[in-house]
């Protein structure tokens, strides 16, 4: 490995040693000799290697890996093999370093885990890029779960330093953080890597609410602390008065963006929200007293605070299908509060909060969450065995299997299974056997033959019948939803197309023999003429008689041994002139905001104003190219934002709003309040259209049992008059609530 030049000035040396050092002494594990040599080895190839490299913010390259390291280290407790590979996870992709110079210098197993952090190459013009890296990091799972979790740190650390990244980069990478990176946190058990994704994206694509949210967070913590306490101290008595000495006892804010979530899904205010934080207790137990033990404190809780029964979540006896343990409980606090209680031991806590890393630390302690895990990975080894697989939907497939909520369903036998909410009978058929899914011919749930498609609930017995003649079919792909029984259905119906396909290979075989030209060039013509993925598709569509070869092969000449697509003749179109084109392009877009993107005037674009989610000016927006209607103006908290960015980013542009505008814009707001009986609709009609000047484009209200909810869409100027809108009408009386509809 050829020494270059240093070029680090001698504080950035210092503050880089530094940092090294720093990172050392968050690892957890204990290690030997040999270990830190590689470690250090690692830090100075690394050193070596970025030496020319400088982030957007213009500190030394370097600093990212040592940064990831430290992450690995402190927040997800893996030990030195990670930290030699974190160090040198990004040497192969961006310097002349090799996997070969890797494997030489410390060892195969450490050169596969960098291969698997390394892009791939050749890709950079594949609209599904991303999708083939996810696909190619995520196949590693099943071989050696630190790839991925080097991973986790990385885009971690990039999440944390996007500032000095260009606004519609910034966007994009988010996107792609809560497609992929934030379930799969959930699914690995990174409880805080997951909760810090979540906060830091929506810190991007709705900077807005996040910093309302933060500032209410931050005028009201005085008022928390002082209730928590109130709530802890009767608590903590009662415990140590049961003869309970080892245990922690704490009160953990929630994060901004789940309290987002219960805004949204509440369709309240901030101050409406009372559980803004939960109140956990850890306790420091043997392994074998603690389910006994969660329940003897569970107890203690609920003869202090009034429990709330049906919120009681038990997952200490049947835990989460990433590994989670934990007793939860709602109970009434002080002043009627409605307060999250969260009983675990301090093993539970760890993993909780460390997740699969955890795991490791306490394997041979409990080997059932081990087979969780593996119940999991093997799921994951099924949707990777699949072959052919398009990159795009193996990526659905594999999101199906991070899910959030689940059913806990039964074999006939009472073996448990846990599947996501939402999964069918045909779900649990794949789950238990592929040849069991594959052969499904009716199914029973607690002794009731029911459709393959029956959804699943928690408690359910299941029984499959099974018909050595059933093969999967089309229609089975709409009655599951787990990427395994995906994937094996697909694969099962290509592998029947590709039998069924021999007769049409046949019979195309014969006719290009008959017109004496190659087989192999000119079927790939013909793949390529009808659009088609593979010479597996026209040979089945020839068999299926749904392509006549006589006919399709009018359309060609044969030149030299090849088939050459015959031109259909030109038809002369007569051309405007720049200044008619200038003319048309001004009467077409006359009126439109003012608007750019990419730099330019919005107005050289055919554009329109997205309507799932009516951006205004003023709204933080970005341009996305349609396939077919073309370019549409989105609101980046628009609910398909993430969706369009993950999938086809290369398609997103930079948008931003210029100047003013005569252009009036549409903005629906939803309006909750107390129904008094005393003319609402007057109320509000005579605000919005007299007071603020605003003109009604539709209005829909509904009353019931003194509650009304209306939707009212107006027209405004921008992003200013709409907030003012809302202010207007959140203190008119009788109104409790006035938020804009996505």
């Amino acid at each position: 490995m050829q020494k270059k030049e240093i070029i680090y000035t001698p504080e950035e040396k210092k503050d880089i040693r530094q940092a090294y050092d720093e990172m050392i002494l968050c690892i957890k594990s204990k290690f030997s000799e040999e270990d830190e040599r590689q470690m250090f080895r690692a830090y100075e190839i690394a050193v070596d290697a970025h030496i020319e490299q400088r982030r957007k913010s213009g500190e030394p390259y370097i600093f990212h890996p040592i940064a990831v390291a430290r992450i690995c280290a402190e927040e997800i407790g893996l030990g030195p093999t990670a930290i030699v590979c974190a160090l040198l996870h990004d040497v192969v992709e961006d310097t002349p370093i090799t996997l070969e110079e890797i494997e030489t210098e410390f060892g195969e197993k450490f050169s596969k885990i960098v291969d698997g952090l390394t892009k791939l190459d050749g890709l950079h013009n594949s609209p599904s890029q991303q999708a083939e890296n996810f696909k190619k990091v995520l196949s590693t799972l099943a071989d050696d779960v630190r790839v991925v979790l080097i991973k986790m740190a990385d885009r971690l650390h990039n999440m944390r330093t996007l500032g000095a990244m260009p606004r519609h980069k910034q966007l994009k990478i988010a996107a792609e953080t809560t497609f992929i990176y934030t379930p799969l946190a959930h699914r690995l058990g990174l409880y805080q890597i997951k909760t810090e994704y979540q906060d830091l994206c929506m810190k991007i694509t709705n900077r807005e609410m996040y910093s309302n949210i933060a500032k209410s967070l931050q005028e009201t913590k005085r008022a928390r602390t002082a209730f928590i306490e109130s709530f802890i101290n009767p608590l903590d008595a009662a415990l140590k008065a049961a003869g309970f000495n080892n245990f922690k006892i704490f009160g953990r804010p929630k994060s901004i963006y789940s309290i987002w979530n219960k805004i949204k899904k509440k369709e309240v205010t901030f101050d409406e929200i009372y559980d803004l934080f939960a109140v956990r207790i850890v306790l420091d137990v043997p392994g074998a007293q603690e389910k006994q033990t969660c329940w003897q404190v569970y107890s203690i809780v609920t003869d202090v605070h009034t429990p709330i029964p049906e919120r009681l979540r038990d997952w200490v006896t049947t835990p989460k299908s990433n590994g989670y343990e934990s007793l939860h409980t709602t109970v009434i606090g002080p002043d009627g509060k409605y307060v999250e209680v969260q009983i675990r031991s301090v093993r539970m806590d760890e993993i909780a909060e460390r997740g699969f890393a955890a795991h490791w630390k306490y394997k041979g302690g409990k080997e059932d969450n081990y087979n969780v895990f593996d119940a999991w990975l093997n799921n994951v080894r099924d949707i990777l065995d699949t072959p052919d697989g398009d990159a795009i939907q193996f990526i659905e497939d594999f999101k199906t299997n991070l899910f959030n909520e689940e059913v806990y369903v039964y074999t006939p036998n009472g073996d448990l299974k846990i599947l996501p909410k939402g999964a069918t009978a045909l779900d649990f058929a794949f789950s238990i056997h592929t040849d069991i899914g594959y052969h499904c011919h009716a199914v029973k749930i607690n002794g009731k033959l029911v459709p393959m498609g029956h959804q699943l609930d928690s408690g359910d017995q299941v029984s499959v019948i099974t018909k050595k003649t059933q093969k999967p079919t089309e229609a089975w792909l709409k009655m599951v939803v787990t990427g395994r029984a995906r994937s094996k259905i697909r694969s099962s119906m290509k592998e029947e197309k590709r039998k069924q396909g021999e007769f049409g290979m046949e019979a195309l075989q014969r006719k290009f023999k008959n017109l004496k030209i190659d087989f192999e060039e000119n079927s790939d013509i013909l793949v390529k003429y009808f659009n088609f993925q593979s010479r597996v598709d026209l040979f089945y569509e020839i068999s299926m008689e749904r392509i006549t070869i006589n006919n399709v092969l009018k359309n060609f000449n044969i030149e030299n041994g090849k088939l050459v697509e015959i031109e259909v003749e030109e038809v002369d179109v007569e051309i405007p002139t720049e200044k008619e084109s200038r003319r048309s392009r001004k009467d077409k877009f006359e009126g439109k905001s003012q608007l750019r993107v990419a730099g330019q005037n919005a107005d050289e674009y055919n554009y329109q104003l997205a309507t799932c989610c009516n951006p205004v000016q003023g709204d933080d927006v970005f341009a996305y190219l349609t396939a077919t209607a073309g370019m549409k103006i989105h609101r980046t908290s628009c609910p398909n934002a993430t969706h369009m960015m993950a999938h086809y980013g290369y398609r997103i542009m930079k948008a931003e709003w210029v100047g003013t505008t005569k252009t009036d814009f549409v903005a629906e707001l939803l309006i909750v309040g107390i129904d008094s009986g005393r003319g609402v609709i007057q109320q509000l009609s005579n605000k919005i259209s007299n007071s603020l000047g605003l003109n009604i484009r539709s209005f829909y209200i509904d009353g019931h049992e003194g509650y009304f909810e209306g939707k009212v869409s107006l027209l405004v100027k921008n992003k200013n008059q709409l907030d003012k809108a809302i202010q207007a009408l959140k203190v008119e009386e009788g109104i409790t609530s006035v938020t804009r509809i996505d």
